[in-house]
């Protein structure tokens, strides 16, 4: 192991909710960690989002699972352990459940909403779920993103009527690359990148930000806010700097269901006393070309 380093405010700190969700996407990456319960404990869960806390207390945080809306009280709990410093983001489907109702659940985000800054809903081309109702979506309180993984033979003649669906209430959208797929040889190809030659064509690009572990392309159709989104499947870029010292750079820091804390997606313990001594650096996210903020 190298010594941390990590971007101004710290690495993004995902939390697993520690319950599954109803759905078997056939992209999920996630499902598998879902499989055998043993240990989940939202308890330790939260002791671990404070440590995180008293570390890097102006971290972004991401809930996911699993399905974070299938238990609002748990939830509730997760969220009352993480100070205003932090922005809050949700990944969910939004579900339409027998456990809460709809406006249950809307009514959960009110109470919220000075919380969370955005939650981003999954939708897709080809429905994988039973989806809760547009009108619901554009009800929540919050700001609220569409996540649209472009799965294997995507029908990419529905890429218009997608945006359409979404554009009449100006919810953006995130078009999401196959991250078990993509390289560091691949992440800023263009030329055979069939997801983006098909929204090319059908969209009005616009420009392209990026870092060493992600990037989006960004494009617009009638007003509407569209990303490309393309990231490495694990999160530690190994470095030398120019005195010849290796580090480990951290993009990513994942709270796991039982509360045990990686450094990255592939299973890697993080070194909670070394990431106490991190080093910041400036994010290298940036522009570019074209326009990314409009």
């Amino acid at each position: 192991m190298n010594p941390y380093k990590t971007r101004e405010g710290g690495a993004t700190v995902t939390v697993f909710v520690p319950y599954d969700c109803n759905n078997n996407c056939p992209f999920c990456v996630n499902k598998q960690e879902y499989a055998d319960t043993t240990g989940f404990s939202v308890e330790k869960i939260c002791d671990s989002i404070r440590l995180m806390d008293s570390i890097t207390p102006y971290c972004d945080f991401v809930l996911t699972g699993g399905e974070p809306f299938a238990d609002l009280e748990s939830l509730q709990l997760m969220l009352d352990c993480i100070p205003e410093t932090h922005k809050i983001y949700i990944n969910s489907t939004f579900p339409v459940q027998n456990e809460y109702s709809a406006d249950e659940m809307l009514a959960f985000t009110e109470k919220n909403r000075h919380k969370i800054t955005c939650i981003n809903i999954s939708r897709h081309l080809v429905k994988y779920v039973v989806e809760s109702p547009d009108e619901v979506i554009a009800k929540i309180p919050t700001a609220t993103r569409v996540n649209c993984v472009l799965y294997d033979k995507y029908p990419a003649d529905m890429l218009d009527s997608f945006a359409e669906r979404f554009g009449k209430y100006n919810i953006p959208i995130q078009f999401r690359y196959d991250y078990t797929v993509t390289t560091p040889e691949n992440l800023y190809e263009e030329e055979h990148d069939k997801i983006l030659q098909d929204l090319r064509k059908h969209f009005t690009y616009m420009g392209l930000d990026g870092c060493r572990m992600r990037n989006g392309f960004h494009f617009d159709y009638k007003g509407l806010h569209m990303t490309y989104h393309k990231t490495l499947p694990y999160s530690t870029i190994v470095d030398t700097d120019e005195n010849g010292k290796t580090w480990d750079i951290l993009y990513d820091i994942l709270i796991k269901q039982n509360g045990d804390i990686h450094s990255d997606w592939t299973d890697v313990c993080l070194n909670v006393d070394a990431y106490k001594k991190v080093i910041f650096e400036p994010y290298d996210l940036h522009v570019i070309n074209g326009t990314v903020d409009f």
